[in-house]
């Protein structure tokens, strides 16, 4: 078997035919929704299988092998040139957040299937698997990237966690029609040259650039932290302000000295994105208080050595007011580089197609980061005109997409030069 080490540019018309393809496929899957009007398609809720359904014809149609793995995975398997040839991975996920945009995770597993189509019958030393991930977002069980951590033989300790309505990982699979016992089957198969993911940035970085494409440096570490401030309620106009103990003033403070300490911190990002009050009386001194912190930054010393400065803040801003701070961690991702040599292929298929090639660090947690701890790792982000996500506004150009086709199809041909 050879291999075309110097690979012609896709044809306008092939560019051009694929690119409508691929934002006509993010339309049709937005419509299958649990909720009329919106976009929202939790872990394995009824109508993945017709988003399953739609990209299997896509596959029948171009000759792969595809299956669903026992954790609701899509893959569809391109064969490579011998039973034991290495395996090219590609995709990203198919469920959603609430109220979503059509090209968070879709995106990325419907260019796995356009790359495919843009190869036609050119061959390659390697294999190629698209991946259609059944759960990335954490919506269903707080917990997020059930489908990539099967794969990676590591779903076993979240089978046991429950939804709102009080249903195990465990059940949710054996209520799809799948079977729990083969989770160790759906492994990835070895050896791996590597995963690359295709994702809409869902930031400004490269629009304030005024570029179609930038290459992943490394995917942010973050912490997941719940605060409960709990003092004493009491009648607003009766108790003086040195007498009273306001929840609600200790976490506003800790807020406050959140955004100043990432204003203060170059690359750092840190949201209190949930705050309540009780009783939430217009008349009454908060008792109780509840908030959350999410930390973001790339690199885990500087991310870490905030989070204790914080809890510091925390503490300190309760105790000036009498107030009780109970602290609990929720998540902690270390973060994750990128594979030094995938970046780099990136990087000249960009050259090779004259677009430039900005790199930049992903702020979001991606299916790509626990991929990255078992085989090298990539990511490719196209332009967010809007830079807006996990909204219904959410927006990728056609032209920005006929951008990374052609940048990701030129990929697959330098990677096959390395390969052979």
């Amino acid at each position: 078997m050879t291999t075309d080490a110097h690979p012609a540019a896709l044809a306008d018309a092939t560019v051009q035919a694929l690119t409508r393809k691929i934002m006509d496929a993010c339309a049709a899957l937005a419509c299958y929704t649990e909720v009329p009007g919106e976009i929202n398609r939790p872990f394995l809720c009824p109508t993945t299988h017709q988003v399953h359904a739609y990209l299997i014809r896509w596959a029948d149609g171009l000759g792969l092998q595809t299956r669903v793995d026992a954790a609701g995975n899509l893959r569809s398997r391109r064969a490579g040139p011998t039973p034991d040839a290495p395996t090219l991975y590609l995709g990203s996920h198919l469920d959603t957040v609430p109220n979503a945009g059509a090209y968070d995770g879709i995106l990325g597993v419907v260019m796995g299937y356009a790359m495919l189509e843009a190869l036609g019958d050119q061959t390659l030393p390697y294999a190629v698997e698209v991946l259609g991930f059944s759960e990335e977002e954490g919506v269903r069980y707080g917990v997020p990237f059930i489908g990539s951590r099967t794969l990676v033989g590591t779903v076993d300790e979240m089978l046991e966690l429950r939804d709102a309505a009080g249903h195990s990982v465990r059940e949710a699979l054996s209520g799809y029609g799948l079977n729990v016992q083969d989770l160790g089957a759906a492994r990835f198969r070895r050896p791996a040259l590597g995963y690359l993911e295709i994702h809409a940035e869902q930031g400004p970085v490269l629009q304030d650039a005024g570029v179609s494409v930038g290459v992943v440096q490394g995917i942010a570490g973050q912490n997941r932290v719940l605060l409960d401030f709990v003092g004493q309620a009491s009648h607003a106009g009766t108790t003086p302000m040195g007498l009273r103990r306001d929840a609600l003033a200790a976490a506003a403070r800790f807020a406050v000295a959140a955004e100043d300490l990432a204003r203060a911190t170059p690359g750092l990002v840190a949201t209190v994105g949930v705050m309540t009050a009780r009783p939430g009386a217009i008349n009454v001194i908060p008792g109780e208080a509840h908030c959350t912190l999410d930390l973001r930054h790339a690199h885990d010393g500087v991310r870490l050595q905030a989070l204790e400065q914080l809890l510091h803040t925390a503490r300190a801003e309760a105790g000036a007011r009498g107030v009780s701070v109970t602290i609990t961690p929720k998540m902690e991702e270390p973060a994750t580089p990128m594979s030094d040599t995938l970046r780099a292929l990136l990087h000249r298929a960009a050259e090779a197609e004259g677009l430039p090639h900005p790199e930049l660090v992903s702020g979001a947690g991606h299916d790509a980061m626990i991929l990255a701890a078992h085989m090298p790792a990539a990511m490719l982000f196209v332009r967010s005109p809007n830079a807006l996500s996990h909204h219904p506004d959410e927006l990728v150009l056609p032209e920005d997409v006929a951008d990374a086709l052609r940048l990701s199809v030129r990929f697959l041909h330098l990677l096959a030069e390395q390969s052979a």
